[in-house]
């Protein structure tokens, strides 16, 4: 009797565990080791191009105080997030930050190059124009610019908005570059080099929460 009980028990047991595997599967579905990390940012195949320089403000066209566009009004971070992850649930701070890095050196290095193919995918249709715009001007003086991006030092999240659809998300980067600008004779005729400046520039990325697209756009930028 006792051993048709213990019996009856272990049945009932694998039973539940059997459905309870099913259950988890379907809500979280099946793990098969070719999952790859959604890429939040579009473009981003191959290396970056070969160093070349920017003007010593980076990509805000040099000469300029005024950011290329005007950044989105955002709320202060962790409010803005909160609204931002309530429209796109699948939004993740580190893996946003890690694309950013990524297109934040792909940028820097395709302006200073003048890769406007590289740069188009990643730039709204408003920074686009500026920047290839400067690189048209470089090109018509003759001038070339030298940038070697020694370190991404830091990259840090620093404001965050939702207005309707449209998120926003702002980005300090703080980075250890070598700048120089040279005229059609190879003189130098900005910056240094062989001197390391640190650099600091705040870059807003935006994306419409109700698109299928989950790539985000660069929208402005400024410097200190």
């Amino acid at each position: 009797m006792g051993g048709d009980f213990q019996l009856g028990s272990i049945l009932v047991f694998a039973l539940v565990a059997v459905f309870l595997f099913f259950r988890l599967r379907s809500v979280l579905g099946k793990r098969t080791g070719q999952e790859r990390p959604r890429d939040l940012f579009a473009g981003r195949t191959g290396k970056p191009p070969t160093p070349a320089p920017v003007p010593s403000n980076g990509p805000v066209i040099e000469g300029r105080a005024d950011p290329v566009a005007e950044p989105p009004a955002q709320a202060p971070l962790a409010t803005g997030l909160a609204r931002l992850k309530s429209a796109d649930r699948n939004f993740d701070e580190q893996g946003f930050l890690k694309g950013g890095r990524g297109a934040f050196e792909i940028i820097v290095n395709a302006f200073a190059v003048g890769d406007t193919s590289a740069l188009k995918p990643l730039l709204s249709e408003d920074v686009y124009r500026s920047f290839a715009d400067a690189i048209t001007q470089r090109q018509a003086a003759h001038e070339t610019h030298e940038t070697t991006l020694v370190t991404v030092k830091s990259v840090d999240l620093v404001e965050a908005g939702l207005e309707g659809s449209i998120a926003s998300v702002t980005v300090k980067f703080v980075s250890d570059q070598v700048n120089v600008t040279r005229a059609a004779d190879g003189s130098a005729i900005d910056g240094n080099p062989d001197e390391i400046v640190e650099k600091t520039d705040f870059w807003t990325f935006s994306r419409d929460t109700r698109s299928r697209d989950p790539n985000w756009l660069l929208v402005a930028t400024r410097s200190p």
